[in-house]
């Protein structure tokens, strides 16, 4: 499996931007969909967006509009772009495969202040 290393995350205010990244060590196109899962304290880790390789989305209810998930399949990476953050919004996010064998990279944080 490739190695998958997120980064971008910070702390913004509340309706504010960042923009996750998700580099991974080999080619992705054959990881189908790619997902970008968050968890925060105290909660199980919930998938958020999701991505095929022919760049069909889904998004869970609590970002749907907010969040767009992309990807690019030559540079091996999966962008996550957040915007209207809100205060239910912080935790590490992580990226990943939906289907089959789940595993991640070492994530990265996102806070939200207000």
């Amino acid at each position: 499996q490739v190695q998958l290393v997120e980064s971008g995350g910070g702390l913004v205010q509340a309706g504010g931007s960042l923009r996750l990244s998700c580099a991974a060590s080999g080619s992705i196109v054959s990881i189908n969909p790619m997902g970008w899962y968050r968890q925060a304290p105290g909660k199980q880790r919930e998938l958020v967006a999701a991505i095929t390789s022919g760049g069909s989305t889904n998004y869970a209810d609590s970002v749907k509009g907010r969040f767009t998930i992309s990807r690019d399949n030559a540079k091996n990476t999966v962008y996550l772009q957040m915007n209207s953050l809100k205060f239910e919004d912080p935790a590490v996010y992580y990226c990943g495969p939906v289907a089959g064998k789940l595993y991640w990279g070492q994530g990265t944080q996102v806070t939200v202040s207000s």
